[in-house]
């Protein structure tokens, strides 16, 4: 399995809440920060996204975003446009004149996703993902969205399963869908990908994550030397080769602890620590707990919130 792949079967989407928003004339929104990874797509008209702390940006007919952990962000028919606070709501919303034909229409909504390890969507991927309707990638996901929504609105057997499959094949096409600004992507799993010395590297290591890896075995991969190889990593991942081994294996780690069934020897020699106690005094140092406090917290919050 590829590392994108990996990811994504590690976050496990398996819910969306999809609602139309419509607008008309002058207005704006502004929503907090949820974590969750969000996406809309515009159907008709235009409006504007700013998210906190960086400069607004058009969305047009046809274009589609996604937040993988949304931050505050309002929505408004204008840049400057005086923006009201809105909570979240699963159902249709209009903004603007509540009269007339709207002028704006857009799907938006949001994943449901293994928390856990929701930080690896921060820590590996962009804050934003753009795909302009001009790019042509935006009509393959529409496409995938209108299933969505039908499924959705069904009663079919198999409902849930379809869902889940349809929300990562959402996912995956956006996250690697390749723009015409490459080089505008920041540090991270998507960058690392897209570049063919390093995605060598990345999938040996998620190939097998329990080989001692070193910095010169990976530099062999990627063919390059090992001083070449550490620095391009760190400028392209955002971080060390080794540190990102050691941040793979403690989420592969959070996951098994929170599902359960599994000794701390068998974890430790899966993810390729030399014995339970050296596995232990790792995902201390890097969790702050124990994996055994740790698979208890995780215990105690499903049985408080079951999904």
């Amino acid at each position: 399995m590829d590392p994108l792949s990996e990811l994504i079967a590690l976050l496990r989407p398996h819910a969306a809440v999809s609602k139309p928003i419509t607008g008309r004339g002058r207005w704006g929104v502004r929503y907090s920060a949820y974590g969750l990874p969000g996406f809309a797509i515009v159907l008709s008209g235009q409006c504007w996204l700013t998210i906190d702390g960086t400069e607004p940006v058009r969305l047009d007919r046809g274009d589609f975003v996604l937040l993988p952990a949304t931050p505050a962000f309002a929505l408004s028919s204008q840049p400057g446009a005086d923006c009201v606070h809105r909570d979240p709501m699963d159902t249709a919303v209009r903004h603007g004149e509540q009269e007339g034909e709207p002028d704006f229409q857009m799907l938006g909504g949001a994943f449901a996703i293994e928390m856990v390890n929701a930080p690896l969507l921060v820590a590996l991927l962009p804050g934003i993902i753009h795909i302009r309707a001009f790019e042509g990638g935006a009509g393959r996901l529409r496409r995938i969205i209108d299933l969505i929504m039908e499924e959705c609105g069904s009663d079919h057997p198999g409902k849930e399963m379809i869902l889940q499959r349809l929300l990562e094949v959402m996912l995956v096409e956006s996250l690697r869908w390749r723009s015409n600004g490459e080089d505008a992507l920041p540090a991270g799993l998507l960058r690392g990908m897209r570049d063919p010395a390093l995605a060598r590297a990345l999938r040996a290591v998620h190939g097998n994550v329990r080989a001692g890896w070193t910095v010169a075995e990976l530099a062999g991969l990627a063919g390059m030397s090992r001083s070449a190889f550490a620095a391009r990593f760190g400028e392209t991942i955002g971080c060390a080769p080794i540190e990102y081994l050691s941040r793979w294996r403690m989420a592969l780690a959070q996951d098994a602890l929170s599902r359960g069934g599994k000794s701390l020897d068998r974890l430790a020699d899966e993810i390729g620590y030399e014995s339970a106690s050296a596995f232990s005094t790792a995902f201390r140092r890097r969790t702050g707990c124990s994996p055994g406090a740790f698979a208890r917290a995780r215990r105690a919050q499903a049985e408080t919130h079951p999904a």
